[in-house]
C-alpha cells in the first residue's frame, strides 16, 4: 500500500528557525523613519514591539535562530504537522503530477498563524509585558494570538476587520472564548478609526486600518506591546517550522518539489513553505521555483510597484520596502479576508524583485471552485485563503497533463473552512463574483504615495 501521509515525530520539530535574509546575496532595504526618510535603528522599534522580536527583525546574519524550548514545548500541541499526497485530486486532474500539501489546518486553531502567535506572546511575557494588542483579517491570527495570550497570561485586543466581524462571527467567538476583547474595525475606539468612519461611514475595513488602530492602542496603554501576523522578518521567521518539517517529509517520500504553492497576503505562510527550499536554491542552485498565489481584487505582487509605503493605513508604522498597491486601497469585500492587504513583506518583495520567486492572481470564482473540488476529492474543507494555492496547484497539475510530463507540486493548505460555511453556501449558491481592479484605480493609488525609490 503507497503511503498517504507522511509522519514526523515530536522530536523531528525544528530547534531553529531559518532566516534566509543571511543566505540573500541582496538584502532587503532597511524601513525608514517617515518623518526624517533614515533607516531606522533597532532602539525605534522597541516601544512598538518586544525586544526579542525586534532582534530577530533586523538579523541579517544568523542563518539559523534557536527556537526556546518553552516555544517548542507548546508546539507538540500540534507539531509536527503531516505532509499528505493528494492522490483523490491527482485522479480527479488525470495529470501526470504529483500533488503534495503540508496540512497546517490541524492546530487547535485551524490555522498555520499559531507558529509566530505563541514566540510572540513568549518573548512579551519574556520582557514583563502585560498587555497586547493586534489586528486579524479573517481571524485567524486573532484567534491564534488570543490562545497564546491566553497561555502567557497576557491581555489581549484584536481590531477584527469589520466585513469579516460580520462574516465569520465565530472566529469571533473563539477569539472571545479564550478571553480576547474583539473590536470591529473601523472602531470609533481611536483616532485612526475615528478619522476613517468620518470619512467613509459605511467603510467595511481592511488590514491597513485594523493595523492602524492596534499600533495606536498600543502606543498609548502601558506596558502594551503591539504584535502583528504576518509581513515584517520575524513573522516570517518563525513559518519557516513549516517548510523545514516538509523538507525532511518530502525525503520520506523520495521525492523533490519541482514547485512549492502558497497562498499570498503580507507573505507569512507563504514564507513559512516556501523559505527553506529557496535556501537550497539560494546557497545550491538548485532549480525550483515558488509560487505565491495572490487575490486578483488585491493583486500587490502582479500588478503592484516596488516602493517604500506604510505598513498601514493611518500612516503610524514605518516605511517598508514592498511591493505595494498604495497604503489607501481599499480591497474588494471577497471571502479570503486574510489576503486582503495592500502590501508584501520586506523579504518577499525584495525576492520578487530579483527574480527568484513568481506570483499569480486567482479570481474568486476559481478560488471556490477548486475548493469544492479538493473537498470531493480530499475530503477536506480549505479555508478560502487556502483556496488560492489549491487553484495555483490545480494550474500546475493540468498544464504537466497538457505537456505530458510529471510534476511534482507542493503546496501549503495554511487552515480548514469549516468556520467559513458561509461562504461556500454563497458559492453552491451562485452568489459570489469577482472583482476587477482597473488599471486605472492602481496607478491613481500608487500616485499618492511618495516616490522615495526612484
Amino acid at each position: 500500500m503507497e503511503s498517504k501521509k507522511f509522519l514526523l515525530q515530536e522530536k523531528d520539530i525544528p530547534t531553529a528557525w531559518y532566516n534566509i535574509v543571511a543566505d540573500m546575496k541582496n538584502k532587503p532595504l532597511p524601513p525608514l523613519n517617515p518623518k526624517t526618510k533614515e533607516p531606522l535603528k533597532p532602539e525605534d522599534l522597541y516601544p512598538l514591539f518586544a525586544k526579542g522580536l525586534v532582534d530577530q527583525e533586523v538579523n541579517q546574519t544568523d542563518a539559523w535562530i534557536e527556537i526556546p524550548e518553552e516555544v517548542r514545548e507548546m508546539y507538540k500541541i500540534w507539531r509536527p504537522t503531516p505532509l499528505v499526497r493528494a492522490y483523490g485530486l491527482e485522479k480527479a486532474l488525470d495529470t501526470p503530477a504529483h500533488i503534495y500539501f503540508k496540512n497546517e489546518s490541524v492546530s487547535p486553531v485551524g490555522s498555520h498563524k499559531l507558529n509566530s502567535a505563541i514566540p510572540q506572546a513568549y518573548f512579551c511575557k519574556k520582557e514583563g509585558i502585560t498587555n497586547i494588542t493586534t489586528e486579524t483579517g479573517a481571524g485567524q491570527w486573532g484567534a491564534s494570538m488570543a490562545m497564546a495570550a491566553k497561555h502567557f497570561g497576557l491581555e489581549l485586543a484584536v481590531y477584527m476587520v469589520k466585513v469579516s466581524y460580520n462574516q465569520k462571527p465565530y472566529r469571533r467567538s473563539i477569539m472571545q472564548t479564550f478571553g480576547a476583547e474583539v473590536i470591529a474595525s473601523p472602531s470609533m475606539s481611536t483616532r485612526a478609526g475615528r478619522d476613517i468612519i468620518t470619512k467613509h461611514p459605511n467603510y467595511q475595513g481592511s488590514l491597513g486600518t485594523a493595523i492602524s488602530e492596534a499600533v495606536e492602542l498600543a502606543m498609548q496603554t502601558p506596558n502594551c506591546k503591539y504584535v502583528l501576523g504576518s509581513v515584517l522578518n520575524h513573522v516570517m521567521l518563525h513559518q519557516t517550522v513549516i517548510g523545514l518539517e516538509a523538507e525532511k517529509q518530502m525525503e520520506m517520500a523520495g521525492e523533490y518539489p519541482d514547485v512549492v504553492i502558497a497562498c499570498f497576503g503580507g507573505g507569512s505562510n507563504f514564507s513559512g513553505i516556501a523559505f527553506p527550499f529557496l535556501r537550497h536554491k539560494l546557497t545550491q542552485g538548485k532549480d525550483l521555483r515558488v509560487v505565491a498565489a495572490e487575490p486578483a481584487s488585491c493583486p500587490k505582487l502582479t500588478r503592484g510597484q516596488f516602493q517604500y509605503d506604510f505598513g498601514d493605513e493611518a500612516g503610524y508604522t514605518p516605511l517598508l520596502p514592498m511591493f505595494t498597491l498604495g497604503h489607501n486601497f481599499a480591497p474588494a469585500n471577497i471571502h479570503a479576508g486574510g489576503l486582503r492587504y495592500h502590501g508584501a513583506g520586506s523579504i518577499v518583495s525584495q525576492l520578487k524583485k530579483d527574480g527568484l520567486m513568481d506570483a499569480v492572481d486567482i479570481q474568486q470564482l476559481e478560488t471556490f471552485k477548486a475548493a469544492t473540488l479538493f473537498a470531493q476529492s480530499e475530503g477536506i474543507i480549505p479555508a478560502p485563503e487556502s483556496s488560492h494555492a489549491i487553484a495555483a496547484a490545480i494550474r500546475e497539475a493540468e498544464q504537466a497533463k497538457i505537456e505530458g510530463k510529471p510534476r511534482t507540486i507542493l503546496f501549503n493548505l495554511s487552515g480548514h473552512g469549516l468556520i467559513d460555511m458561509a461562504a461556500y453556501d454563497q458559492y453552491l449558491a451562485g452568489d459570489l463574483t469577482n472583482y476587477e481592479v482597473t488599471d486605472a484605480d492602481v496607478e491613481k493609488n500608487l500616485s499618492e504615495i511618495e516616490k522615495i525609490i526612484k
